[in-house]
């Protein structure tokens, strides 16, 4: 079913309907993306625009996700719903192949930095030993027809291709510009299905969590006090839900590397109304980061957190890792990765249940 979008001004708590508006140049969304390609709800790094293929085609947009693979994303501009579609799946036929040289240089010369390190930089962490190993497609459009629509959804539910189409909608009210985005399908779900596919090794039950040590939360904090949390947007917040009673999880510090293994024994709260163990009230305890408690009423942007019973645990001096180690900006992830499974399993002494 072909998409649509509406967005309402409250005016004297009346609503008013914000006439949609044609974007003047596709051109411009393109830029944005390439300056900020968070605008599309992806963690992934830009290494390229316009990028030749060897056949004579230009991909708008070539970016890389943090585990190495490579992103596609093509905007519809004054092509036809079917010929962006047909063009998307040619680039990806080109992509696949691509080895590290050749990407390496694209990002080189778009990014005046090698893509080691301009990778470094974006994730921090090393880039894996292989890259590559997946793609996935992007269709950037305000709309598609139902058969293009359908075209995408089969590809991706029949055959597990990771495709998926993010719309934009754009709208004016006098001198200002709104920007709407949604998704055809659930990126996550279409994620999960690929890895199926391509036969990722079966899931063991572990959770990979990134604690965010920074503005807003310490790990010194989440080992003393048993918790993990995230916030301060609802994607962190939704994440942080996704966590339920008896789940193993994996803490990983930015730049370091694991620092703790432990079982979720509550689920995920309001950081005001996290209790630890003994019924006292998080923060009402010295924290060393007490900026956690910033939008601690804003359903929305509060950091929300989850209980932890940590099995083990380190200081962030002694964290885990080795290169290629997994590594992720999601907030929550299914840790899958074979050799990061058997070196924290060795060094946690995780049992299997």
């Amino acid at each position: 079913m072909t998409f649509n979008m509406n967005l309402w001004k409250i005016n004297n708590n009346k609503l008013e309907e914000l006439p949609k508006s044609r974007l003047d140049s596709e051109e411009r969304l393109e830029k944005w993306i390439a300056k900020d390609s968070s605008i599309t709800g992806l963690d992934i790094l830009v290494i390229g625009r316009q990028v030749f293929t060897y056949f004579g085609g230009r991909i708008d947009l070539l970016g890389i996700d943090s585990e190495g693979n490579i992103v596609i994303l093509e905007l519809k501009k004054d092509k036809t719903p079917r010929d962006v579609v047909a063009q998307a799946l040619d680039y990806a036929s080109w992509v696949k192949d691509l080895t590290y040289k050749e990407i390496d240089a694209f990002a080189t010369k778009y990014l005046n930095s090698s893509l080691r390190d301009a990778f470094s930089n974006r994730y921090g962490v090393d880039i894996p030993e292989e890259i590559n190993k997946s793609h996935s497609i992007v269709i950037i459009a305000s709309e598609l027809d139902p058969s293009s629509e359908r075209i995408v959804q089969y590809l991706s539910t029949e055959y597990d291709m990771n495709i998926n189409c993010i719309f934009f909608d754009f709208f004016k009210e006098g001198n200002n510009e709104l920007l709407g985005r949604s998704w055809l399908m659930d990126p996550e779900e279409v994620s999960e299905r690929t890895q199926s596919k391509k036969s990722a090794p079966t899931w063991t039950g572990l959770y990979f969590v990134n604690v965010g040590d920074g503005e807003h939360r310490s790990w010194d904090d989440c080992k003393k006090y048993g918790f993990l949390s995230a916030g301060q947007g609802i994607k962190y917040r939704e994440a942080m839900q996704k966590l339920k009673m008896g789940d193993k999880v994996l803490a990983y510090l930015k730049g370091k590397g694991y620092v703790g293994y432990g079982e979720v024994i509550s689920t995920a709260v309001m950081v005001k109304d996290f209790k630890l163990t003994d019924g006292t009230n998080l923060l009402d305890q010295n924290l060393t980061q007490p900026n956690i408690e910033e939008n601690k009423d804003d359903p929305e942007q509060a950091d929300w957190a989850v209980g932890i019973k940590w099995i083990k645990s380190l200081e962030r001096e002694s964290a885990l890792t080795f290169t290629g180690i997994f590594a992720n900006q999601h907030v929550v992830c299914k840790l899958r990765h074979p050799q990061t499974l058997d070196f924290l399993t060795k060094h946690f002494q995780i049992h299997s249940n």
